[in-house]
Order: C-alpha cells, then sequence, then structure tokens
C-alpha cells in the first residue's frame, strides 16, 4: 500500500482555500488606520492561523485517505474520506501511460502520472497521482514497455531541425498571425490617412486637436499586429521547448516517447490501442515533400496544448519505410478518388467567388464613394489574398483526396480546413461510414463520403466528389470485410 507523494498535500489543502474569506473578512471589519490596528491585528491572529491550520490539516487528512494498491493484475486507488471512491485500472487495458516531471516538482522528486483506458470521460485521465520518483519506477516496472531484444531499428532519430520545423507549423497558425498583422500595420496606416483627410477638410483647428487621436489609433492598430506577431512567437518558443529532446523507441507491442526541456514527459503507448495514424501536411509542407506523423490513441496528445505527433517533420519520400518498420503500411495508391471539372468546382467555388468578386466590387463602390477607395483596395487586397492561398489549398485537395482498401487497412487522404490529412486504420475501427449527396451532386452523380474512426471522441474524415459507383464499391467492400462483432451503422442520403 502506498500514498502519493506528500507535496499532494498542497493541492488538496487549495481545495479548501476559501475559508480564508472568514480572516479577510475580520481584518476588513477591523482595519483602521494606525497603531491600534496592527496590536488589534496581532491579538486576533490566532483566529487567521487557526483558519490556515484548519486548511492544512483537513489537506492531510485528504492525502491520507488516497491510497495506490498494485496488484499483480492492475493498479487500485482508493480516495475520499466520507465517500470513498475505489478505480481500478487492469494493466491489460491500459492504452498509454504518461509520467510527467515539471520543473516545480523536480526539487521534490515528484512525478505526476496518467493513466488512461479506452473508456472514461472524455479530454480527462482515468487515473491521474502525484507520486514519487521511487514509486514510479515500481508502477513502471508493473506497465508494459518496449522490449531491447525486440526494438525496432529502422526509426529515425528526430533531430533539431525537424523539432524546429514542426514547431514552426503547428505554433498557432503561423500564415492566420501574419495575415493578422498585416491587416492591423496596414490597416492602421489607412484608417490614419482616411481621418486625416476627413478633419482637415472640416477645419484646421479640428486638425490640430485629432492631431493626437489619430496618432493614438495607428499606434492602437500597430499594437494589435506585434500582439499576433509575439502570441505566435510565444507559441513557438513554447512548442520548441515542449518537444525538444524528442525520442522515440517501438516494438511489436509497444511505443515509447519522451521529449521535454523544462518539463519532462515519457509515454507509454500499447500500440493495439491505436486507433489510427494520421500524416499530416500543410501546403507548404506538402510542396516542399515535408511531413509529420500523428496518432490516435486515448490518453496521449488528449490536452489542448499538446499534439499526439509520433515523428516531427520528416522528408515523406522516406515515410513509407519508416511506416512499414512500425507495422503501418500505406499500400500502393488511391483506388477511389475524385473526377472531373465539376467534382473540381465543388472543392473550390467557396474560394474563388471571393477571390474573382474583391476586386469588381472595390471598383463598384469606389465609382460611387471616392472618398473610400483606398480602404476598398485594402479590403480586396486582403480578401484576395487568404482566398487565393485556399484555392490553392483545395486545389491540392482535389487532387489528392481519395480513398484505398486493401487486405484489412483503409486508408483516408482528405483536407479538413488547410491541413492535409492521410489517415491509415484498420477497418475494424471504422464505427461509421456516411454517403451524402446534394441536388447539384444528384445531377452529377457523385456523392460526399464521411468515415467515424474510432476513439475517446470519434473523429470524422470525409472526401468529396466521388462517383456514385465508386461510393457503391466502397460500401460493398466495406460490408463484405466488416468484423460481424463490430457494430457499424451505415446511413445512405
Amino acid at each position: 500500500m502506498y500514498h502519493e507523494h506528500p507535496i499532494k498535500i498542497l493541492r488538496y489543502s487549495s481545495k479548501n482555500i476559501w475559508l480564508l474569506v472568514f480572516p479577510l473578512l475580520r481584518n476588513i471589519r477591523n482595519f483602521r488606520i494606525g497603531s491600534d490596528y496592527i496590536y488589534g491585528w496581532l491579538r486576533g491572529a490566532w483566529f487567521d492561523i487557526m483558519i490556515i491550520g484548519l486548511i492544512i490539516i483537513f489537506g492531510m487528512i485528504r492525502w491520507r485517505f488516497s491510497v495506490i494498491e498494485l496488484e499483480e493484475s492492475g493498479i487500485i486507488h482508493r480516495n475520499g474520506i466520507f465517500f470513498r471512491v475505489r478505480t481500478v485500472i487492469p494493466y491489460a487495458n491500459i492504452s498509454s501511460i504518461t509520467f510527467e516531471r515539471p520543473l516545480y516538482l523536480m526539487p521534490f522528486n515528484a512525478v505526476k502520472m496518467k493513466c488512461d483506458t479506452s473508456s472514461g470521460i472524455l479530454g480527462t485521465a482515468d487515473m491521474k497521482l502525484t507520486v514519487s520518483r521511487k514509486l514510479c519506477g515500481i508502477i513502471g516496472d508493473n506497465v508494459p514497455d518496449v522490449r531491447r531484444s525486440t526494438l525496432t531499428n529502422n526509426i529515425p532519430k528526430p533531430t533539431v531541425m525537424s523539432v524546429i520545423l514542426f514547431s514552426m507549423f503547428f505554433s498557432s497558425g503561423l500564415s492566420g498571425a501574419v495575415y493578422i498583422a498585416a491587416f492591423f500595420f496596414k490597416g492602421g496606416e489607412i484608417a490614419r490617412s482616411i481621418i486625416s483627410e476627413y478633419f482637415r477638410r472640416i477645419s484646421e483647428g479640428t486638425g490640430k486637436v485629432s492631431a493626437i487621436n489619430l496618432f493614438r489609433i495607428s499606434d492602437t492598430a500597430y499594437g494589435i499586429g506585434v500582439f499576433f506577431i509575439g502570441a505566435w512567437l510565444i507559441s513557438f518558443i513554447i512548442n520548441i521547448q515542449r518537444y525538444s529532446r524528442f525520442s522515440v523507441s517501438i516494438d511489436s507491442r509497444c511505443m515509447k516517447l519522451s521529449y521535454g526541456a523544462v518539463t519532462q514527459r515519457n509515454y507509454r503507448i500499447i500500440s493495439s490501442y491505436i486507433n489510427f495514424v494520421d500524416l499530416r501536411q500543410n501546403l507548404i509542407m506538402k510542396l516542399s515533400g515535408a511531413i509529420t506523423v500523428h496518432i490516435s490513441c486515448p490518453g496521449y496528445g488528449a490536452g489542448h496544448r499538446s499534439l499526439p505527433v509520433l515523428l516531427p517533420v520528416r522528408r515523406e519520400k522516406n515515410m513509407r519505410r519508416e511506416l512499414e518498420a512500425i507495422g503501418v503500411f500505406t499500400g500502393t495508391g488511391r483506388d477511389f478518388r475524385p473526377k472531373g471539372i465539376k467534382n473540381y468546382w465543388q472543392y473550390v467555388w467557396s474560394a474563388v467567388i471571393p477571390a474573382v468578386m474583391a476586386f469588381p466590387i472595390h471598383h463598384a463602390v469606389s465609382e460611387v464613394f471616392h472618398g473610400i477607395s483606398e480602404i476598398t483596395l485594402f479590403a480586396a487586397i486582403m480578401t484576395a489574398v487568404p482566398s487565393v492561398w485556399l484555392t490553392a489549398v483545395r486545389t491540392g485537395a482535389f487532387i489528392t483526396s481519395g480513398v484505398s482498401l486493401y487486405d484489412d487497412k483503409i486508408m483516408i487522404r482528405c483536407c479538413r480546413g488547410t491541413t492535409f490529412h492521410t489517415v491509415i486504420s484498420d477497418r475494424r475501427k471504422l464505427v461509421r461510414f456516411e454517403t451524402e449527396q446534394t441536388l447539384f451532386q444528384k445531377r452529377r452523380r457523385a456523392c460526399s463520403v464521411s468515415f467515424w474512426l474510432e476513439g475517446e471522441k470519434q473523429k470524422r474524415f470525409r472526401v468529396k466528389g466521388l462517383s456514385e459507383s465508386d461510393v457503391r464499391s466502397i460500401s460493398q467492400l466495406l460490408e463484405y470485410n466488416a468484423d460481424e462483432s463490430t457494430k457499424k451503422k451505415q446511413s445512405h442520403a
């Protein structure tokens, strides 16, 4: 029988910090300026000390009733004073386990442990404990780990440059931050020039009075632009320290990942619980032949600040061999893909129309309102630039999207937002297959197909513009190879 690390007493005590409201009320009621206040406070200090003592004592009691038991079959955690909660996680049901050493816990030799299974509340660990390093080692000896005798040697060691590129591409939207910053930088100058001209026409005196306000408008716009650039830079620095010292080792049943400069994180992931592998790219990565590998596994990358990355940025031409080393086979190609100019239009119309209409609208408005031609031109440019970029992304999506079925695998190539996904999964992980057809698609005998894959939160991947015959073939192949024990829902619109 074990207890959590004593540092957890502070966490349990913090839940009763609201009791400090009573000393605060006493001090507010007796507050007076003068030496008498200090004397009066010292006389009643016993009350403040008693409240603080009660908070700490209650934390110690909570800690004392938090008990960890390690049995041959699993981990047991008992917690609670009046209402006892008993949590049991068998070792065989563990999908991933995380050991974290934040900087503030290092002096105390404490480790935060998170244990996850395929069940439980979404986005939260099934068991979360703060333990000593000694107990951490004992728990680590009981859970699955990579075996050196069966270690896969074909997995490349992530380089410093791959971590830097990964942090750059996945830090709070680089292109979005640059776009918003440019909007406020240039928008501030335009707003100042327009308002300045307006006041100049009214009167010379008003122009002098408004000069300070105009300066503030420009400074505010520049400040907002600098804020977005700074936010991206902070996100980039955080990701650099988060994913630095990245290492990965894999055998036939387990994956072991570790990374982090300030907060050291170690993950053990059971391969059989991986729902799918997700190869991600943005447009720049696709054009340069770079790719990053993510996985979907309960407990890994579940937090909003972390990504379920398995391998940072790698060359796409080498990826097939590296994926086969971990048991992921990418097949030979796309069996079913969108075709035809009409299906291409389905991909790009929402991006092409704003790009084409931006400047005609600018000219029409400026002909009527001559005084705002500069700001309408700026609005047209700021509308056209992301629309042209999005058109390029959607064009790439049309060219590369598709579905492949081989052996017991399914591979889905699609685009979500501005990110390209190549998803590889076992067919038994497919929990829902859905086809959709609009009136416009019906005329050209086309459909959109959505695949829902297993996970704590089911993931949807959608491929647009497939022909009805291809969709029918996919449906038949999935039904023929479906595991009878797996419940699948199919809906056809």
